[in-house]
C-alpha cells in the first residue's frame, strides 16, 4: 500500500507542477498505469474539482481540510495495511516522511518565546 500512495503522491506532484519538462506526460502515463482504476477514478474526481487528491496528516490533522483525523486511521497508516480517506474532505491520507516532519517542525516553532503559564488557583 505504501508504494501505491507514493505513486499517487508522485502523480499529484507532476500534475500540479506547471514547470515540469517534456518528459512529464510520459511519466504521468507511466504512473497512471501502476494505479488501480478505482483509486485513480476517485483521485481524478477530486482533481476535476480543483482539489489535490492526497493530503498529509500532521499532528493528527488532515492538511487538506484541517480537521482532526481519528487515531485509528493514523495507526492504520502507520502499519501500511490499507489506504485511508479523510472523512471530511475525501482525500487520500498519507504520513509524511520523518525528514519532512522535522523540517516543518522547525519552521512552526514561532518566535522562540517561552509559553506563558497560568498562575495556580488559590483556594480560600
Amino acid at each position: 500500500m505504501k508504494e501505491l500512495i507514493e505513486n499517487l503522491l508522485k502523480l499529484q506532484t507532476l500534475e500540479f507542477d506547471e514547470t515540469a519538462g517534456a518528459r512529464r506526460e510520459g511519466r504521468i502515463a507511466e504512473l497512471r498505469a501502476q494505479i488501480p482504476a478505482q483509486i485513480l477514478g476517485h483521485y481524478d474526481r477530486l482533481v476535476a474539482r480543483g482539489k489535490k487528491g492526497l493530503a498529509a496528516v500532521r499532528n493528527e490533522v488532515c492538511t487538506g481540510c484541517h480537521m482532526h483525523v481519528p487515531r485509528a486511521v493514523i495507526l492504520t497508516l502507520m502499519h501500511g495495511d490499507d489506504i485511508q480517506l479523510c472523512d471530511c474532505c475525501g482525500r487520500y491520507l498519507y504520513l509524511p516522511e520523518q525528514a519532512e516532519i522535522q523540517k516543518t517542525a522547525g519552521r512552526e516553532k514561532g518566535s522562540g518565546k517561552p509559553a506563558k503559564r497560568n498562575a495556580p488557583l488559590q483556594t480560600v
